[in-house]
């Protein structure tokens, strides 16, 4: 565009100086108003003609030491702004060039910036020679206004580029505003849920306090999900119920029934004795089992719909050893406690009871008498640890990564306390769910000396 606009700007004042040399070759000395007419007639869309002569001399060849006379120009000058004229014109350097161009016969172009650099100009120099002498045709031309174009302004104020940075300018805006609402958005939704964890809203939340109509089957996709949920958790607990009182109601007829047989038998028949024997320890561990089903999808169900609280975990702590004291003191089991002050972890109500209840058990049942039992619990700013650590025998070095799977057992030979039921292998599977269900991790180690060491490691919650 450059290109094709400064050659347009040169043929332009070429045709103009072609025009005006008619004008000059009849012209009279003297009649500058007919001149000044005559340029007024090509002076537009900014251009700036000024008309010189350099007199020829008596032979007729023009004289190339001898001045110019400034003779029009258009737009008309007063002759009192002659003489500044010319001095522009000199600083220019355009004043330099006039003889050059009479004596080269050939037309030239000067560039240069208005003095506060802003509009680049364009001057043609056009000579054209008359029996007068040399006359010598300057046009100037603001290069920003010829053809409506942007040659000579910095790229940046160019009107495309304007325009394209008008465009991405909102495009910007749009992107960020759009960024803004789902930001928003996605945060109302994570304090929507946030509040169902906490069993403080009903149903429906998440369509309700959505304003973004683009995530309205979102909000009622998480809606449906919550009830799916609360309709699922009912079930199960209402399942658990049937199928314990199912096989609970059985089990207690068979051990009614052998109490007459267990009469009945004589006491010199050891071999019936022992099968009676076998017969009550497999409905003790059947009955274990029921229990233990229920107890596990009861949990389920507190991990479904149970709402999680700011829990103060050093007061569950000292609730749980205080529980456990009596059995601690007969079998002469020494408890060390080393709690930091109000730890607050998120849980729900029974679900950290049921972790501090199976670890503290599992350590006790392993520890022998005369052991000690250290209970530490420490916090930092991002989270909180629990570690139980006992005097027992530890755990082999290839089951250590397996005893928090279900219904696995270290002591399957170890007889059961009288009183107890057998061991089912859930207590440790439990902790591990309700753990992970609260967003931590547990894990198992053999201490050095001996015992074993469970650490809980939960994420900080003091809001």
């Amino acid at each position: 565009m450059r290109d094709l606009v400064t050659r347009a700007i040169q043929d332009r004042s070429k045709l103009i100086g072609h025009a005006l040399a008619p004008v000059l070759r009849t012209v009279e000395p003297g009649n500058d108003a007919t001149l000044n007419a005559e340029l007024a007639k090509f002076a537009s869309d900014g251009t700036v003609l000024k008309l010189m002569l350099q007199p020829s001399s008596p032979t007729g060849e023009a004289q190339q030491d001898a001045g110019f006379f400034f003779v029009a120009s258009a737009p008309s000058i007063r002759a009192d702004e002659v003489a500044p004229e010319l001095d522009e014109l000199s600083r220019r350097g355009i004043l330099k060039r006039l003889s050059d161009a009479c004596m080269g016969d050939a037309s030239e172009e000067l560039r240069y910036r208005q003095p506060n650099g802003t509009v680049e100009l364009l001057t043609s120099i056009i000579p054209i020679k008359t029996v007068r002498g040399c006359w010598v045709l300057t046009s100037t031309h603001t290069t920003s206004e010829f053809l409506n174009t942007s040659i000579g302004r910095p790229y940046w104020e160019t009107r495309a580029v304007r325009v394209a940075a008008g465009i991405y300018l909102v495009l910007a805006i749009l992107a960020v505003l759009a960024a803004v609402s789902i930001f928003l958005s996605l945060r109302r939704f994570r304090e929507v849920a946030d509040e169902i964890g906490q069993g403080r809203i009903g149903d429906y939340a998440f369509s309700q306090r959505n304003i973004v109509p683009e995530l309205s089957s979102v909000a009622r996709d998480f809606d449906k999900l919550v009830l799916d949920l609360k309709h699922l958790s009912q079930e199960i607990r209402q399942s658990a119920e049937d199928n314990a009182h199912s096989f609970k109601t059985p089990l207690a007829a068979i051990q009614s029934s052998l109490s007459p047989v267990r009469r009945s038998v004589p006491l010199e028949d050891q071999r019936a004795r022992r099968a009676l024997e076998i017969i009550d320890s497999s409905l003790a561990r059947l009955l274990a089992l029921v229990n233990a089903a229920q107890r596990f999808d009861n949990s389920t169900v507190d991990l479904i719909e149970a709402p999680r609280v700011p829990t103060n975990l050093t007061q569950l702590v000292g609730e749980a050893t205080l529980a456990v004291r009596e059995i601690m003191a007969g079998r002469d089991i020494r408890l060390i406690r080393r709690l930091d002050d109000a730890v607050i972890v998120r849980s729900a109500k029974g679900m950290f009871e049921t972790v501090l209840q199976n670890v503290l058990e599992n350590a006790i049942s392993f520890s022998p008498r005369g052991a000690t039992i250290i209970i530490t619990l420490t916090q930092d700013h991002e989270t909180v640890e629990l570690q139980v650590d006992d005097e027992g025998p530890g755990i082999p070095t290839d089951k250590i990564e397996r005893i928090f799977e279900r219904y696995f057992s270290s002591r399957p030979n170890q007889p059961t306390e009288a009183g107890k039921p057998p061991h089912s292998g859930l207590g440790l599977w439990i902790v591990r769910r309700n753990v992970e269900a609260l967003g931590g991790e547990v894990r198992a180690s053999n201490r050095i000396g001996g015992g074993l060491s469970i650490a809980i490691v939960l994420p900080r919650n003091g809001d």
